[in-house]
C-alpha cells in the first residue's frame, strides 16, 4: 500500500463471494457455464452496501403498496420500527408507505383516506388511535369493513377485531422498580405519559403492583412523552426526595437527568434513572441509560407477519401477542447513597 492512503475497507469474510459478484450482476460477462438464476440476496445486499444501482432486470416487482403510520420522527424509538418494518415488508416485496403525523399536520384519519386513495394492500399502524382509550374505535371498524388488512403495535382495543403487537408493560415496570429496590431505594418515583393510553396505564398498574399502593399514588407524575415531560416530572419527584426515578420513554429519562443535574444532583451517584425503549444511542448518553428494551425487531417481524396473513386471506380475530421486555443495566442506576 502506498505510504500516506487510505487503507481498504475490510468486510465481513461471509461478504466477500458476493462483494466480487457484484460487479458481474450490474451487467459484466456472466461466468462460464453460468445460467440466467437470478443473484443471491447476499449479492444484492453487496450491492447496495457499496453503492452500486440495481440493473432494471434486477429490480423487484411490488406485491403492493403498505401503508406505516407513526406518530412522529422525534422519538427514536419510531425510526427504529419504521426500519424494521419497512425491511420486512420489502423483503416479502412489498413497498412500504411512511405516513408521519406531525402538529398542525394531517390526522390519522386523513392519511387512512389517502392511503386508500391509492389502493394499499395493507396498514400498519405504531402507536396511533387505537391506544387511547378514550377515542371512538369505529374508524377501525369502517377499515374491517372496507376489506383492509390491517395490524396495531402498542396499544389495545377490546372492541377492534384485529392482530395487536404489544410489549409487556406492566412487567416492563415491575423489573424496573425491582432493580431499583435491589439496589437499596426505598422512595421510587414515576414518570409517565397521560393514563388515557394504554401502554401509560399498563406501566402504572406494573409500578402500582411493584409497591404500596398508598405509597405509590404520591410517587406518579403524569406527563408528556418528551424530554421536556421528564423535566418537569423528574423535578416534581426528586423535590418529593425520590432517590430512583422509572420513566415511561428513554427522552423522558434524559429530561429526569436534565432535572437532577439542575438541582446539583448526581446520576447515579445521587438519583438512579431507568428509561424504556432502549432507543439507538441511548447506549452512549452520559451516563450510559439503565432501560427497559422493547423487542423491536421481533415485534416489527410479528406485526408484518400478522398483516401478511390477513392479506392472504386467513380470517382476522382479535389477538394480542405480547412481547417479553428485557431490563439493560448500563450507567445511570447504582446503589443508594448512605
Amino acid at each position: 500500500m502506498v505510504a500516506g492512503s487510505t487503507p481498504p475497507r475490510r468486510l465481513p469474510h461471509s461478504a466477500a463471494p458476493a462483494v466480487a459478484c457484484a460487479p458481474r450482476f450490474r451487467g459484466g460477462p456472466p461466468a462460464p457455464g453460468g445460467g440466467g438464476a437470478p443473484p443471491r440476496p447476499g449479492v444484492l445486499a453487496a450491492m447496495d452496501l457499496l453503492g452500486y444501482e440495481r440493473p432494471v432486470r434486477l429490480r423487484r416487482r411490488s406485491n403492493g403498496l403498505v401503508g406505516l403510520l407513526i406518530p412522529e420522527l422525534t422519538n427514536p424509538i419510531f425510526p427504529a420500527f419504521a426500519q424494521v418494518i419497512e425491511q420486512a415488508l420489502a423483503g416479502h416485496g412489498y413497498t412500504p408507505v411512511l405516513c408521519t403525523q406531525t402538529p398542525g399536520g394531517a390526522t390519522e384519519d386523513e392519511l387512512v383516506e389517502q392511503l386508500e386513495e391509492r389502493g394499499v394492500t395493507g396498514i400498519v399502524f405504531l402507536s396511533g388511535l387505537h391506544a387511547d382509550a378514550s377515542l371512538d374505535p369505529s374508524r377501525y371498524h369502517r377499515l374491517s369493513s372496507r376489506g383492509i388488512p390491517f395490524v396495531l403495535i402498542n396499544g389495545f382495543n377490546e372492541h377492534v377485531n384485529a392482530p395487536f403487537i404489544s410489549p409487556d408493560d406492566r412487567a416492563a415496570a415491575d423489573m424496573a422498580v425491582r432493580h431499583l429496590a435491589d439496589l437499596g431505594h426505598r422512595r421510587i418515583g414515576l414518570a409517565i405519559g397521560p393514563t388515557r393510553y394504554v401502554p401509560s396505564a399498563r406501566k402504572e398498574a406494573g409500578f402500582t403492583a411493584a409497591l404500596p399502593s398508598a405509597e405509590a399514588e404520591g410517587l406518579i407524575q403524569r406527563t408528556l412523552f418528551t424530554v421536556e415531560g421528564g423535566h418537569a416530572a423528574g423535578g416534581a419527584l426528586l423535590d418529593r426526595g425520590c432517590t430512583g426515578i422509572v420513566c415511561g420513554s428513554d427522552p423522558m429519562a434524559l429530561g429526569v437527568i436534565r432535572a437532577a443535574r439542575e438541582r446539583g444532583l448526581r446520576v447515579p451517584e445521587d438519583v438512579s434513572v431507568v428509561g424504556f425503549d432502549d432507543s439507538p444511542l441511548i447506549a452512549f448518553t452520559d451516563p450510559p441509560l439503565t432501560t427497559v428494551r422493547q423487542p423491536v425487531r421481533a415485534m416489527a417481524n410479528a406485526a408484518v407477519g400478522a398483516l401478511l396473513e390477513a392479506v392472504a386471506g386467513t380470517p382476522v380475530q382479535r389477538t394480542e401477542y405480547v412481547f417479553q421486555p428485557e431490563l439493560v443495566v448500563r450507567g445511570s442506576t447504582a446503589q443508594v447513597p448512605d
